[in-house]
């Protein structure tokens, strides 16, 4: 009877110490909540904190026809709302995550005590809201257990606050915003885009599975690398197998659905990849100096790389595609001719140069690269620097064909990249002043200077047409006014000339009269002369000025052959007053900046002022429309363009629509020109080496007409062939009561030894 009395008495202990332990435990763990609660292991968010959770948020750059251009951020994240979340995305989070999210307040207790019981083997316990806490607030865990197990403690006590502050929608979108996938992909919006090309809301039913399947480790199942591809397809399909035991998806769709590939569309959103990257980087730019401008209600400054800034831009992405499409397919062509005629250039890829100049343009250029800056920022000496841009490195360099892996020396690597012809593009709406392509050279990634902007080059017959323009608008001059095509000379006292000046002929094709339109379109250099001294140059710099050019420009009669160098950006943003009347639009490329909450920060609006009479400007385009139609932009008109060694094999232009265009081409050939007009259109293309002495040798393969037209002919019939866009093939309006005489049907051929002459100017 004692034995069994002390058993009993055994067991009654066992059992109060048993729950003891177990009521001690559960006050334990509450204390501890209540101590992590009261901030004794460290500060929790305040509530401000949770309203308003810290991100780093991406702004973003925006078309005029809706499309993301590129961003500005230090971690690509661009949040989306619930509602723009497909359903099938949100039910493959819920069925591999947190099966019962829709059913606890924060922390899911069954799940926990399973992950104990099996220490983990079947998954962790952690509810999507505790996830989102850990992203938001503490990041990664500590390897110490006694740390880990506060910051568990601290995880659900924020979860907890998170489900009070929140409803399960926004901590869903919370969630998928704040992941990062890695590749520059933070955030759903983002790795949708990066992975798939598309956004969110397009996501189908295994690609939304992909991307949760990230959502364990994306390190370990990124789809971009190789050696996981099949990794990625399985975790893929256990999303997949979720997805069907949660009855969100037959059997037969998941069996089916489970055999497919990835399917991957890659579209990177680095600084340097996209479309429009030349101007995106101008645009930074121009954001640094209005955030300086432009500072929030308290003073404090936006960041462009966290603030989320929405910023519209005048760019059309479609048009921007074109002209970037245009660009690539003619430039590798005409890369592919250069490259051709180099092998019999002893110098190349130089010309006019010797051996002393060559080395003083390649150590020039050594002394410009990050290499040299770096280096001397360092210490190192001038002859360590030298001999470090003789040592061969194993580097990636361009071609049309794709990146190449290579050993090759800097020094080389600069030589190597002095063969390859450059070219810019810009597209303005004349009418609204918006820029609607930009496109700065062949590859930002490898050639990041601005033909656009920043670059400027010698403007050749191009400028002609403010020529023109100046006496038009002074002196009434009609298109079928004659002059002698006549050796014409100016004195050297007239304009304090340190000699006199007689420009030649290209060719020295001289006799006879010519009409304006006939002079303009052959591009004949004495005439040009004769009407830039009839009205004074200080006339035509002034009209130039008032059409939009800033630079400075000598009032000297040389400039009528375009001595002067301008930017691209000058050049078409002038050239826009022809089209729109005589009325100069400035050009624009922005609409509007938002904040991260749709306030409007500044809108922006046209600057507009009169330069010429809408007469004037009408018989201006009339002269230029002479240069598609007979003179050396006929090539636009032409079934196949045939140009030597095939620079464009193939590209049957047949243009039937009015265009006021004009070449250009400069001393020996370094720059070729176009700008072309359509009446809610214009645009120039400028093509040339980086330094002057890389060009063709002969005039024939290095003239505008055959290095810049055929980017603006290419980019025309995209653009023509995307009926969405209405780009005009209609005439230029013609004012009402014309009272200068446009119509020169009897004279406007060109004479036969001018027909297709090349407008090569001489030396000035």
């Amino acid at each position: 009877m004692k034995k069994k009395e002390m058993t009993n008495n055994q067991f009654s202990k066992y059992v109060k110490w048993f729950w003891f332990s177990v009521l001690g435990g559960v006050l334990t763990l509450i204390f501890l909540f209540l101590l992590a609660s009261w901030g004794v292991f460290g500060m929790l968010p305040t509530f401000e904190e949770l309203e308003n959770p810290e991100h780093n948020l991406a702004s973003e750059v925006i078309s005029i026809d809706g499309k993301t251009l590129g961003k500005y951020f230090k971690e690509n994240r661009t949040p989306v709302k619930y509602k723009d979340l497909p359903k099938n995305l949100v039910n493959a989070l819920i069925s591999t995550e947190d099966e019962r999210f829709y059913e606890h307040s924060g922390i899911d207790f069954k799940a926990t005590f399973r992950a104990i019981l099996k220490m983990g083997r079947d998954g962790g316990g952690s509810t999507i809201t505790q996830q989102l806490a850990k992203l938001l607030f503490h990041g990664e865990g500590s390897k110490n257990l006694p740390e880990r197990i506060l910051q568990k403690v601290k995880e659900y006590v924020i979860a907890i606050r998170l489900e009070k502050q929140y409803t399960k929608q926004e901590i869903l979108a919370m969630y998928l915003n704040k992941y990062d996938f890695l590749n520059q992909a933070v955030g759903i919006r983002s790795a949708s885009r990066i992975y798939f090309g598309k956004e969110p809301k397009e996501l189908t039913i295994p690609e939304s599975a992909m991307l949760v399947g990230m959502l364990k480790n994306a390190s370990y199942f990124n789809p971009l690398r190789q050696s996981r591809k099949k990794l990625v397809k399985n975790r893929r399909n256990v999303v997949l197998h979720q997805m069907f035991k949660n009855h969100f998806i037959s059997e037969v769709q998941k069996d089916s659905l489970q055999k497919l590939d990835l399917e991957l569309n890659v579209n990177r959103e680095g600084h340097s990849d996209g479309y429009a990257t030349y101007f995106r980087e101008y645009l930074r730019d121009f954001m640094k100096k209005w955030i300086k401008r432009n500072p929030k209600p308290d003073g404090t400054f936006y960041n462009l790389h966290r603030d989320g800034l929405k910023i519209y831009v005048t760019i059309d992405s479609r048009m921007q595609k074109y002209a970037e499409e245009a660009m690539k397919e003619h430039m590798s062509n005409l890369q592919r001719v250069f490259f051709k005629e180099q092998k019999h250039n002893r110098t190349a890829p130089f010309y006019d140069l010797d051996k002393k100049q060559i080395t003083n343009t390649i150590e020039r250029a050594m002394k410009r690269s990050n290499r040299w800056k770096r280096m001397k920022r360092s210490g190192a000496s001038v002859k360590e620097i030298k001999a470090s841009f003789d040592k061969k490195y194993e580097m990636k360099v361009f071609s049309w064909k794709g990146d190449i892996d290579t050993i090759m020396s800097p020094k080389d690597s600069i030589r190597y990249y002095k063969y390859f012809l450059r070219s810019g593009l810009l597209s303005i709406e004349p009418q609204s002043g918006h820029i609607k392509a930009w496109v700065g050279g062949i590859n930002y990634k490898h050639f990041q200077f601005d033909a656009v902007k920043q670059q400027k080059r010698q403007v050749g017959s191009t400028f002609k047409p403010f020529v023109y323009a100046t006496a038009i608008n002074q002196l009434n001059l009609s298109p079928c006014d004659k002059f002698p095509n006549t050796p014409y000379t100016i004195p050297k006292e007239k304009y304090g000339m340190p000699e006199d000046w007689t420009p030649v002929n290209s060719g020295g094709k001289y006799g006879g009269e010519l009409t304006l339109k006939q002079a303009l379109a052959g591009s004949v250099n004495v005439i040009t002369a004769k009407l830039i001294d009839m009205v004074n140059p200080k006339n035509v710099v002034s009209l130039a000025k008032s059409a939009g050019i800033e630079s400075d420009i000598l009032e000297v009669p040389a400039i009528a052959l375009g001595s002067v160098d301008l930017s691209l950006y000058e050049m078409v943003g002038a050239y826009t007053t022809f089209a729109n009347k005589g009325l100069r639009v400035e050009p624009m490329m922005l609409q509007k900046i938002e904040d991260k909450n749709g306030t409007v920060l500044e809108q922006f609006i046209p600057k507009s002022k009169e330069v010429l009479s809408e007469e004037s400007a009408y018989v201006v385009i009339n002269l230029l429309e002479g240069v598609t139609e007979a003179g050396s932009g006929v090539r636009l008109r032409t079934k196949w363009a045939k140009y030597p060694d095939n620079i464009a094999t193939g590209y049957p232009y047949e243009f039937t629509n009015p265009i006021a265009g004009k070449t250009g081409t400069t001393q020996n050939q370094s720059d070729g020109w176009f700008m072309g007009i359509v009446p809610n259109l214009a645009t120039g293309v400028w093509v040339g080496g980086e330094d002057r002495s890389t060009h063709f040798a002969g005039i024939t393969k290095g003239q505008g007409a055959s290095m810049a037209l055929p980017i603006w002919a290419l980019y025309y019939k995209k653009l023509y062939a995307d009926k969405s866009l209405n780009i005009s093939q209609e005439e230029f309006e013609k004012p009402e009561n014309l009272s200068i005489d446009v119509n020169c049907d009897d004279t406007t051929d060109v004479d036969e030894n001018l027909k297709n002459t090349i407008d090569e100017d001489p030396e000035f």
